[in-house]
């Protein structure tokens, strides 16, 4: 007869089988997993070194590049701005190291630097805005003419334009040495300017930016810079706004322009002025400014190539 004892080993030889059976199986499967991991991860292990090399690589190649650009940077631009005269306008974004290069592309290309206006982070600040208006309003020279259009860019290019350019029909002062004297003094009382010791108005302008802009109200700020260089641009014979990589985005002031046929179609943009090439570019779109053409330089998607063609003769 079978007892209650014997069930009960009966049972437990059961299920200790079935423990031992499910230890067996997940082992040999473990090892399995672990082996596929293992091999997954030397995978991704060399697809990472392999990126890392062509990164490497591709960064010796623009360095490369960018020493080309500065050695014969001198040479593509000779005389391209001979007799010519240049007043560079910075914004709170715009590299030292980047405004210095360009001063000495535009003496290579025989241009003269006349001097140069620093707009302080307050210029584009949206906050200051009407603050802005009031006084570019207030300081006007008697014989300017304002723009209609009510934003704060527009109406400061329409003072500071014909106070650091000469007139493109007679190529005279747009108003008496006082008169510039006084109104960028009160620019700078106010805050929203510093010029330098002896600034006399020039032919042309370049406005130089940085990137995109950051924090509140980003695009309030690419907007005022903008429409500022556009504006400047219509007081004289040429402008050129440049900025370093981002500038052409939606945020950038470089992107608000070329998001703006009317404006696209008298300024010339370049977008990578971090480079000694787009240096390079940003003195041969003056020149293009010159023969009344204009363009978009640079490496964004909204480039319409890498620089102007050959200057008119």
């Amino acid at each position: 007869m079978i007892s209650l004892r014997y069930h009960i080993i009966s049972i437990a030889a059961v299920f200790l089988a079935l423990a031992v059976g499910v230890v067996l199986g997940s082992t040999t499967l473990s090892r399995s997993l672990l082996s596929g991991v293992s091999s997954e991860n030397e995978n991704l292990a060399a697809q990472v070194i392999g990126l890392q090399n062509e990164k490497n690589a591709q960064a010796a190649r623009l360095v490369d590049a960018d020493d080309f650009a500065t050695s014969v940077g001198p040479l593509a631009v000779r005389g391209v701005l001979a007799q010519r005269t240049v007043v560079l306008i910075t914004t709170a974004g715009a590299r030292p190291a980047d405004r210095d290069a360009l001063r000495t592309l535009i003496a290579n290309a025989g241009g003269t630097v006349t001097g140069e206006l620093q707009l302080t982070d307050a210029f584009s600040d949206p906050r200051k805005a009407d603050r802005l208006k009031d006084i570019v309003v207030r300081l006007l020279p008697a014989g300017i003419q304002l723009p209609t259009a009510s934003d704060p860019g527009t109406i400061a290019g329409g003072l500071i334009g014909p106070l650091v350019l000469i007139s493109k029909d007679n190529n005279k002062p747009q108003t008496s040495a006082e008169e510039a004297t006084a109104a960028l003094a009160g620019l700078t009382e106010g805050g929203f300017v510093r010029a330098s010791q002896g600034i006399q108005p020039a032919q042309l302008a370049v406005v130089l930016t940085g990137g995109a802009a950051e924090g509140d109200g980003a695009g309030d700020q690419a907007a005022t810079i903008a429409r500022f260089a556009t504006q400047v641009d219509r007081a004289g014979a040429g402008t050129v706004l440049a900025g370093d990589t981002g500038s052409a985005s939606g945020i950038g002031a470089v992107g608000v322009v070329r998001a703006d046929t009317a404006a696209t179609s008298i300024l010339s943009t370049v977008d990578n002025l971090q480079s000694a090439a787009g240096r390079v570019v940003t003195v041969l779109a003056l020149r293009e400014q010159l023969d009344g053409a204009a363009g978009r330089y640079g490496n964004a998607g909204n480039a319409q190539g890498p620089a102007p063609g050959a200057p008119q003769q």
